[in-house]
Parts: structure tokens; sequence; C-alpha cells
């Protein structure tokens, strides 16, 4: 069953931030994830939204966790922390 890894994000320093989100592509595709969602314009419809959104599909859960938890995304993630303020859930499809 697919897995999803959701993250809502603002970025607080662009330029930092830029630098961990050229390597997420490649680096989830290593892990069979695929990006659907990376940005791109929004539309509030209700509620409050953070400026960014990302939608990374993965095979199954244990693989999106692992993904997460591997040492290369480890590696990366500290420019993610200080570069933006978010939530990262990742959730398991139908």
């Amino acid at each position: 069953m697919s897995a999803y890894l959701i993250a809502r994000i603002d970025v607080t320093d662009p330029e930092d931030y830029a630098a961990y989100a050229a390597q997420t592509v490649a680096l989830a595709e290593k892990w069979g994830g695929r990006f659907l969602v990376k940005g791109g314009a929004q539309r509030v419809a209700e509620g409050e939204a953070p400026a960014r959104h990302v939608i990374v599909e993965f095979p199954d859960r244990a693989t999106a966790e692992a993904w997460y938890d591997s040492a290369e995304y480890q590696q990366i993630l500290p420019i993610a922390l200080r570069a933006s303020r978010r939530d990262i859930v990742i959730v398991e499809g139908m």
C-alpha cells in the first residue's frame, strides 16, 4: 500500500533552503519516492496554510520511514530545520 510524506512548510531562509530542496528529489527517487507536489501555486480554501506544501509518494510506509531515517536524508535535514518551519507526517494511502 502506498504511503505519502506530507510536508507543510514556511521557508524562513530561501537561499539556504534551496540547497536542501535541490537534493531531495534524487534522494527520494533512490528509495522509490515520487514527488507529487513540490511547492506550486495554491488556494487556501479553508483555515490557514503555510506557503509551501510537498507530497511524496513511496511504495509503502516502511520505505517512506526508512528514507526519512536514512543517513543520506539525515545529513541534509539540518539545512531544512534551520531554513524553515515545518510539519511533516507519513501517512498510509488507501
